[in-house]
């Protein structure tokens, strides 16, 4: 991603507040809620530039360590970035976020390569279902939408190095994805969850997962060219944005018979 196009620092923001006196919690909490709901508002879009430190921190009325420390833990959460010489800037979802923080699966090595040293494959995705109808109690329940409310299924097949490996279904309401069709789903430049942030302001900060061993039922086996019966993992997840507002429900069913599910775990 080129940042260098991105808007000039400001000399000063007036979008930004100056912290309550007495407030509660510590000020670097109370001043990354402030940028938080700066970035939420779509007051600076994905990709651009924050005003420098220094302005943020007189705006906001709170020491220069003070302000570092809250932009440190929002730069942890993704939802803002640092560059070197260049500043500060809002997150913008592309294929190395994809990769890096919400795609997990790889060919299976006999003898395991750090991640420093692998090239990472980014998959070939390709759509073969797009419909709308009804949310059940379970996806209303996730969604937090109510039961019978409309919502988009897709489906997509993703393969590696040209075999498929990966079945996920996408149920998404139509209410919090107003506009999103099928033309423009698969015109779309570059990952789902950049086309959630550019085309409707969502941005996916993190999900929840669940993971669980099943069989390939009929449709699965069709779409990855595997038996029915076969051995797969099943991963559901839940994609968060802002307040851990769940935005989509996705069910990605893979075929472990030469990759892995592998998730790199990190002390904060």
């Amino acid at each position: 991603m080129d940042y260098t196009a991105a808007v000039a620092p400001r000399t000063s923001d007036h979008s930004l507040h100056p912290l309550a006196p007495g407030a509660p919690g510590p000020l670097f909490r109370q001043a990354k809620r402030e940028l938080q709901r700066v970035v939420e508002s779509g007051r600076y879009r994905p990709g651009q530039t924050l005003p420098s430190e220094s302005v943020i921190a007189a705006a906001l009325g709170v020491s220069m360590g003070t302000l570092r420390k809250a932009v440190d833990e929002l730069v942890h959460e993704h939802v803002l970035v640092r560059r070197q010489g260049k500043g500060t800037f809002v997150a913008l979802h592309n294929d190395d976020r994809f990769l890096f923080q919400f795609f997990h699966v790889e060919p299976r090595d006999e003898f395991p390569v750090a991640d420093e040293l692998r090239e990472r494959e980014y998959p070939q995705v390709e759509c073969v279902a797009f419909t709308r109808s009804r949310a059940d109690e379970a996806e209303a329940a996730t969604l937090r939408i109510k039961p019978g409310d409309p919502v988009l299924r897709i489906a997509n097949r993703l393969s590696l190095a040209g075999r498929p490996v990966v079945h996920d279904r996408l149920v998404v309401a139509v209410q919090t994805f107003r506009g999103l069709n099928e033309k423009r789903f698969l015109e779309r430049p570059s990952t789902i969850y950049n086309l959630y942030q550019t085309d409707h302001g969502i941005t996916v900060l993190r999900a929840r997962e669940w993971v669980r061993a099943r069989s390939a039922d009929r449709e699965t086996a069709r779409i990855l060219g595997v038996a029915v019966g076969l051995p797969v993992l099943e991963v559901h997840r839940i994609a968060l944005t802002f307040g851990d507002k769940p935005v989509e429900y996705r069910i990605s069913t893979i075929n472990t018979a030469s990759h892995d599910y592998v998730s790199l775990l990190a002390k904060r």
